[in-house]
């Protein structure tokens, strides 16, 4: 196992104590399909301990280097900073596909380069640091692999709100409110694919796809600004 995980630990600078610590961060639920003798041991419950620790160390961070900043512009910051696209490239980076144990369907779907898998299973894997190294371990990833892109994430925008800088634009420049159409919704209970698309009025702008309805909102608002040029649009009540 040790050699299985020699060049992620030399990328990450982390040397685990308890190796069956990391090997859990990389199970997908679908595995557990073919292996059930494994229970209930997959990663979703390292997930949601990773992504409560990434979260309070990105939150103090921003809180510490930025004294001037109001609560809703570091709210934005955060959420960009942690959102499931900007974990899964990271998680490309580091290859983190390579190393999830996954069901054969999974695997023929692709399963090892979905976003939405890898934005998982880093957050996974930082639950893993976390238990086995403790929280200074979590801020030295944060350090190097995530709270350095703030500035890039700034100059493309992506901090913003998709969905309310949609609906603030469309509202001034063209009196209509947004609407999210449900389009449909593929995988297995545990990896559900939604799709939604953005209409203003009867036009259909764009579509977009998540793990959520919520997300797919999103992600339909973000390619509907790219669509209508709308990413530099200044209104009247803009700063």
């Amino acid at each position: 196992m040790h050699i299985r995980y020699k060049a992620l630990m030399e990328k990450l600078g982390v040397q685990f104590k308890d190796l069956k610590i990391l090997d859990l961060a990389f199970v997908h639920k679908s595995y557990l399909n073919e292996h059930r003798d494994l229970k209930n041991q997959h990663n979703e419950r390292m997930e949601f301990l990773g992504d409560a620790v990434l979260e309070l160390v990105v939150t103090e961070y921003l809180y510490q280097k930025y004294p001037q900043e109001e609560e809703g512009v570091l709210t934005n910051w955060r959420s960009a900073l942690v959102k499931g696209k900007h974990l899964a490239e990271i998680a490309v980076e580091l290859d983190l596909g390579l190393y999830l144990y996954l069901s054969r369907g999974e695997e023929r779907s692709g399963g090892r380069k979905k976003n939405y898998i890898l934005a998982n299973t880093l957050e996974a894997l930082i639950g893993a640091i976390y238990l086995d190294q403790g929280y200074g371990a979590i801020h030295q990833f944060a350090d190097n692999f995530i709270l350095g892109r703030l500035n890039n994430i700034l100059e493309q925008g992506h901090h913003i709100d998709a969905k309310s800088r949609v609906q603030e634009i469309a509202q001034e420049l063209l009196g209509v409110t947004p609407e999210y159409v449900f389009i449909s919704e593929a995988g297995p209970d545990h990896n559900k694919v939604f799709t939604m698309a953005l209409y203003l009025g009867k036009e259909k702008v764009s579509e977009g796809s998540g793990s959520s309805k919520q997300k797919a909102e999103q992600e339909a608002a973000l390619a509907g600004l790219r669509t209508k040029q709308w990413e530099h649009v200044k209104l009247s009540t803009d700063n």
